[in-house]
């Protein structure tokens, strides 16, 4: 069995909106009320997808989940429109953020794990309700997914009264992805200025249920200031890739231990670190740096996957242009236009689920190749909205023409179990 490392990225849904729902998020407030634009949001996405594909690596994705969710509403008792509580409610079960797939689950590849299998648990994303009733949509997609219960494991979101943002606030390190590794959970701690959304107690369950060894997982507090200027989750100011930790000085409480502490359960570990006197963390988050994706290209190589944002600030390009120039374990950035996602505050990072896996184990209706993604972009061309305005979300024309998209999008991929 050959484990190589899949990016499943989620194909941006049709109700793509920029409501302002999530508290902490500084794109995603500075863009509500703006109008978005769902088909070129999802082209964007697939183009990134296609960058990837290009590049040799395995891509996958997943369908967006079923929108408006009229048994949420049903369930808060949602009836009025004019109600300025209600209509956030109501945007709420519109909202296509499933699209950033970082936050379905966490995975624990096989190499890791008691019993040999690689393991995912859904996220209950209980903090902002505009998730929070993601996960059993996505539990669905996943068990279709990763049907091969020799190979794999899915288990339901743990308990909502600890709050989990799923592979958003993880990352694994190893000498390479097939290799047995350690995993970092990285929680925050209640009391700042915004929530802090992973709970501790949250990743010390999920770490239980796929049975990893206590002597090579490690739990790390996210740093309060990160949190405070708006990072919301870890990968908005930290990311790993094999046996590389590139992180920004500022992203965990205890800095230098943590980085002890991984150099001692992985000792080739390689630690990239930014400082605040490079990089500004107002201009590390404002720009995504580190919620790029940190990839093992095909030639050994390792490359980072960057929006044009962090490209464009100037801070972060001298900070890529230096390292580039040294002979760092980052050798090629590669940055990709994913505006639409960024704008109501997803990076590339964010609209990936990273799963180590053998290719021929997972349903194959889930992975990408170019003529794949020519089929789904031949959909959104013809069925999801060009623009969504604020106005447009609860009206009943808008509710057709999203639910008629999806439908196409499931029957195109093969997919309709999921309908």
């Amino acid at each position: 069995m050959t484990l190589v490392e899949i990016n499943f990225d989620g194909l941006v849904g049709p109700s793509h909106n920029y409501a302002g729902l999530s508290l902490g998020n500084l794109a995603s407030a500075s863009h509500g009320g703006d109008p978005s634009y769902p088909r070129a949001a999802a082209l964007q996405g697939l183009d990134k997808m296609r960058h990837n594909l290009a590049l040799g690596l395995v891509q996958g994705f997943f369908a967006p989940l079923p929108r408006p969710n009229d048994g949420f509403t049903a369930a808060l008792g949602v009836l009025d429109a004019g109600d300025p509580a209600q209509v956030r409610l109501r945007a709420a079960a519109w909202s296509a953020s499933a699209m950033w797939t970082a936050n379905a689950a966490t995975v624990s590849p096989a190499p890791d794990t008691a019993d040999g299998r690689c393991h995912l648990t859904a996220a209950n994303l209980v903090t902002m309700p505009h998730r929070s009733h993601e996960w059993p949509d996505t539990v669905r997609q996943l068990r279709l997914a990763f049907a091969a219960t020799a190979h794999f494991a899915v288990h339901d979101a743990v308990p909502a009264c600890f709050g989990d943002e799923g592979a958003a606030n993880h990352m694994r390190m190893a000498a390479h992805h097939a290799a047995p590794g350690i995993e970092l959970f990285v929680y925050g701690r209640p009391g700042g200025r915004f929530p802090a959304r992973q709970h501790e107690q949250a990743s010390r369950a999920v770490a239980r249920l796929h049975g990893l060894d206590p002597a090579r997982t490690l739990f790390i507090e996210q740093s309060g200031e990160a949190i405070a200027a708006g990072a919301f989750h870890n990968d908005v100011v930290a990311v790993a890739n094999e046996r590389v930790l590139f992180t920004h000085e500022a992203a965990f409480a205890d800095p230098e231990g943590t980085y002890t502490a991984i150099r001692a359960a992985l000792p080739e570990a390689e630690i990239v670190v930014v400082p605040t006197s490079a990089v500004s963390l107002a201009d590390a988050i404002k720009s995504y740096l580190f919620n790029g994706q940190l990839l093992t290209l095909p030639g050994g190589e390792m490359g980072l996957v960057i929006p044009l944002e962090a490209w464009e600030t100037p801070s972060v390009r001298g900070w890529l242009d230096t390292m580039l120039a040294s002979n760092g374990p980052i050798r090629r950035v590669l940055p990709v236009d994913v505006r639409q996602s960024m704008a109501n505050g997803g990076g590339p990072a964010c609209l990936r689920l990273r799963v180590v896996a053998d290719p021929a184990t997972i349903d194959p209706r889930f992975l990408l190749d170019p003529a794949r993604i020519d089929t789904l972009s031949a959909v959104i061309a013809a069925h999801w909205p060009e623009q969504i305005d604020p106005a447009d979300i609860g009206t009943d024309t808008l509710a057709r023409t999203v639910r008629a998209a999806r439908g196409a999008l499931l029957d195109a991929a093969g997919l309709g179990e999921l309908a």
